[in-house]
């Protein structure tokens, strides 16, 4: 089975560098529909138009948590831009999210 997609917010021109996103989710458990929630929020407050999100449910396709070497859910993997970086938990740490991410140097705050 092929991975959901969602978030397809992709307006970015071809030269400008666009996010790809993996949340690996284990069903619909209040957790994961909290996680995706969170991300979309997070994605189109800080990269509008410019990320592509993949949902991969662990329960429907597990076989793709070996590649990415899932051992929690839910997980986000920034495969784009590299490198790859994971973030476990339901991302309902903004702030938290948004170093993982690289979108917010370590330390800052929001104003």
């Amino acid at each position: 089975m092929k991975p959901k997609k969602t978030g397809e917010a992709l307006k970015a021109a071809p030269s400008q560098k666009v996010w790809t996103l993996r949340l690996y989710v284990a069903g619909q458990t209040p957790k994961s529909v909290t996680a995706l929630s969170n991300l979309e929020r997070i994605c189109e407050a800080h990269l509008e138009g410019k990320y592509r999100i993949e949902v991969v449910d662990l329960l429907k396709s597990p076989q793709l948590a070996r590649g990415d070497q899932i051992i929690a859910t839910p997980t986000l993997v920034r495969r784009l831009p590299p490198p790859v970086k994971k973030i476990i938990g339901d991302l309902s740490n903004a702030d938290r999210v948004l170093v993982g991410l690289d979108l917010r140097p370590i330390g800052k705050q929001r104003p």
